[in-house]
């Protein structure tokens, strides 16, 4: 991707809808339009500025509607079935956990249930509620505090790990156990889909898109 900043310059402007201002260094520079694609960075220290937004606020809120859909039918249909000696038994996300903490394995338990539901849950409200009023053109309640909370769970929704380590664990389990992947697994391949799209979105842009209210 092509680099803006070196486009830019450093200046003192009097509007400040006009400046781009690094988050890091504290390196003012002028805004312009970018095209698909285009990342502006900052010379001084090479932290990212700003990039093209494809995606409209609205098209964001129909993705996390979608997200919430197929994130709800991940954790109520089965991820796979094991068969042995005939014998079947299929098992849920909240399955999974409630097994690993009745046979001692808590903190692997808390952390499965944190990052595979409770993290990409409230990150999904959370878009979905300042995205609601951003298609209005307003800010939503908590407008501040809730950017900050996004930007520090971010990386702490881990499905896609989650889909790696259950196909690997499949392969594996295939050599012992007849082994059925069930839609549930599928429906997490879709969020994992979704999710990548959701950490290239910069929410940064909601603070120029809305009006920060009068007192």
């Amino acid at each position: 991707m092509a680099t803006a900043a070196r486009n830019t310059d450093c200046l003192h402007a009097r509007s400040s809808d006009a400046l781009l201002i690094c988050e890091h260094c504290d390196t003012v520079y002028r805004r312009r339009p970018l095209a698909r694609g285009e990342v502006a960075r900052c010379v001084r220290c090479g932290a990212e500025l700003d990039r093209h937004r494809a995606l409209s606020v609205n098209a964001l809120l129909a993705l996390i509607l979608t997200a919430m859909i197929v994130f709800l039918q991940a954790n109520i249909w089965p991820i796979f079935t094991l068969g042995l000696s005939g014998q079947f038994s299929a098992t849920t996300l909240w399955g999974m956990i409630v097994t690993m903490w009745e046979q001692g394995a808590q903190v692997v338990a808390v952390l499965a249930a944190a990052t595979l539901f409770f993290f990409p849950m409230t990150k999904m409200l959370v878009m979905g509620w300042l995205l609601w009023f951003a298609r209005m053109g307003r800010r939503a309640p908590g407008f501040a505090p809730l950017m900050v909370a996004l930007h520090r769970i971010g990386p702490w929704t881990m499905s896609e790990v989650f889909v790696l380590g259950a196909l690997v664990a499949i392969v594996k389990a295939h050599t012992y156990f007849e082994v059925v992947a069930d839609p549930g697994i599928y429906a997490y391949g879709a969020l994992t889909l979704l999710i990548t799209i959701f950490a290239g979105v910069d929410m940064r842009q909601l603070w120029e898109q809305t009006p920060e209210p009068k007192p």
